[in-house]
């Protein structure tokens, strides 16, 4: 059974409860003052707390998708293939669909009425990095009258570690996408989802690591090169739109600016602005100055050419640690008088999926009124 089962929890649950049951019953015969009687005490205590904390451990995770398996939680996630040598590997393409699913809507479950999401295998052709992926596919790209069309597309990004499916069963982006489309507040549009912990376990933080994974290569280059070689994708210039929660978000902002001429439009919720050196992410930098200057969004503000591109990012005047950072952000871009910044601040809302979800749905509409700009 999987970290993210429910059958995993329903057993924890289950089993801190017959804990809970089995102190109560044994207490009064460890109430002596003895060695042993105080050793079972502490004993049936600790693993009682335990179970407690497993379960609020497992629940967490199921809200908010922080590891996907038991080898992602251990730290043993050993897929050793995310570098691959494209032209070696006998594939046919840089994109393979390996599955499909219904948006579950009232309504029915035929794609030409509620979308299609299909899952996917990436493979870079000069990043060399292989990823899987789900795309959203709208109603009407599957309707007659729209063979002919292309659509806008936008990449979604989690958090760190974080699950793509989280960005399907916890935030809702298909669903959002397809209800705001049918109002009519935004065009349809494809999204492609993902984490970007392409290279796992290590945290890359999107950046061309010297001599490692070159994240930023396959988001800037190879992931649009692969889905627009298979899927009906508007490829005029500035067409994608990119958007993501924490370090997806510093991701996005960081892939909008360095590759304005593919992404028009990025947005960051909750962002921060600058790439962390720690444990999860190892020496991104490898002594390279320049390299860690491009990725502090703040010095590329002010030292590097304004990209001509559209930011938004939000943030929290209370429960965010970075509203004061993003602030500054906003400031910095405004100076620039080329990149295009725009803001949702709420008055309060934490780091969590709640606080997306609640900007999610303006935050589609504004990167779809921008690609239609393009």
């Amino acid at each position: 059974m999987g970290l993210t089962s429910k059958k995993v929890l329903v057993l924890a649950v289950l089993f801190a409860v017959l804990l809970f049951v089995a102190t109560v019953w044994l207490w009064p015969r460890l109430a002596r003052r003895s060695w042993p009687s105080v050793g079972g005490r502490v004993g049936i205590l600790l693993v009682t707390q335990a179970a407690i904390f497993a379960c609020v451990g497992l629940v967490a995770n199921q809200a908010f998708g922080f590891y996907a398996s038991w080898a992602d939680l251990f730290g043993q996630e050993t897929d050793q293939g995310v570098v691959v040598d494209h032209a070696a590997s006998g594939s046919t393409g840089p994109l393979r669909v390996v599955g499909t699913q219904q948006v579950q809507l009232a309504g029915g479950s035929r794609p030409q009425l509620t979308g299609q999401i299909q899952k996917v295998d990436v493979v870079g052709r000069t990043s060399h990095i292989a990823s899987p992926a789900f795309i959203y596919l709208p109603p009407e790209y599957f309707q007659p009258q729209y063979r002919t069309r292309t659509f806008p597309a936008a990449v979604v990004l989690t958090g760190y570690p974080g699950t793509a499916q989280a960005l399907i069963s916890k935030l809702n982006y298909p669903r959002t996408a397809q209800q705001l489309a049918k109002e009519g507040r935004m065009q349809p549009m494809i999204l492609v989802m993902l984490r970007p912990t392409v290279a796992p376990p290590r945290d890359t933080e999107c950046v061309d690591v010297p001599g490692g994974p070159q994240t930023e290569k396959f988001f800037g280059r190879d992931l649009p090169d692969a889905v627009g070689a298979h899927y009906r994708v508007d490829r005029k210039p500035g067409g994608w739109g990119v958007i993501g929660d924490s370090t997806g978000g510093y991701c996005a902002l960081k892939i909008a600016m360095h590759y304005p001429a593919v992404y028009g439009a990025g947005v960051g919720l909750s962002p921060y602005y600058k790439a962390p050196i720690d444990p999860t992410t190892g020496d991104l930098f490898q002594g390279d100055k320049n390299l860690k200057n491009r990725a502090d969004l703040g010095w590329s503000v002010k030292h590097l050419p304004a990209p001509d591109t559209s930011l938004l990012v939000t943030s929290s005047r209370q429960g965010e640690s970075n509203y004061k950072s993003t602030l500054k952000f906003i400031d910095a871009v405004k100076a620039t008088k080329k990149t295009r910044i725009s803001s949702i601040i709420l008055d309060s809302g934490g780091h969590n999926f709640n606080t997306w979800k609640r900007e999610i749905p303006a935050s589609l509409q504004w990167i779809s009124a921008r690609l239609a700009e393009r």
